[in-house]
């Protein structure tokens, strides 16, 4: 079993017959293959699903994919995006270049070429071992499910600990409100003044500016 066996990607292209066609060359590969047909609808998959990789075409209706992969790269910057182009001109991908696109291929796409760049992706996003450095002193320990400053553990309640799972889980993107609700909750009623309670207690017990809040939209840990 490869590594691209454990990702779900996000495929962004507005020709079903390359959809089709990409589809069934390496769709297989994946966990998940997930396709959208514009930039907007690629955006709402992504805040929905939470892919490993996206791959979009840049010419597309209502939201191209340069855009789409900007608006993508502000709520999760390590996301890696492979933008595929019939375009080869130098303002277009110096444009790419400063949105943070990973890579950049230019059509016709050859699969054998798209499964290298991924593997190579794949590589790197699945290099992480068992503890996850989190940044300013914290460490998340995967198989231990423990939080870590420094050297010391800090103690969590399994509502805690579930929360700060989900966010590790999704490190870099933030993770929307129903779901963790869905996650921490179980589905149980929850009003939204008891998760802020809830956070609340989270920050006292790690630092103010550990877990980062964008009313409306939701959590995840600050890592910068």
């Amino acid at each position: 079993m490869s590594n691209l066996s454990k990702l779900t990607v996000l495929f962004v292209e507005d020709e079903k017959e390359i959809v089709n066609a990409l589809q069934s060359a390496i769709g297989d590969e994946f966990a998940n293959f997930i396709v959208a047909k514009d930039g907007q609808e690629g955006l709402k998959k992504f805040l929905k699903y939470k892919p490993d990789i996206v791959i979009t075409d840049i010419l597309m209706p209502i939201m191209d994919g340069l855009e789409m992969s900007k608006e993508i790269k502000k709520v999760s910057r390590d996301t890696p995006v492979v933008v595929l182009s019939a375009f080869s001109e130098r303002e277009r991908l110096l444009k790419a270049i400063d949105i943070g696109i990973d890579k950049y291929l230019i059509k016709p796409i050859d699969p054998d070429d798209l499964m290298e760049a991924l593997k190579i992706l794949a590589k790197e996003l699945l290099s992480i071992g068992d503890v996850i450095e989190l940044g300013n002193g914290y460490k998340f320990d995967k198989s231990g499910r423990v939080l870590i400053k420094d050297t010391q553990i800090i103690p969590l309640t399994k509502k805690e600990l579930l929360f700060i799972s989900i966010l590790v889980k999704n490190l870099g993107v933030f993770v929307l409100h129903e779901e963790i609700k869905k996650y921490v909750w179980a589905n149980k009623q929850v009003s939204d003044s008891a998760i802020r309670t809830f956070i609340k207690r989270v920050r006292e017990k790690t630092d103010r500016n550990f877990i980062k809040n964008v009313p409306g939209l939701g959590y995840k840990i600050y890592t910068e």
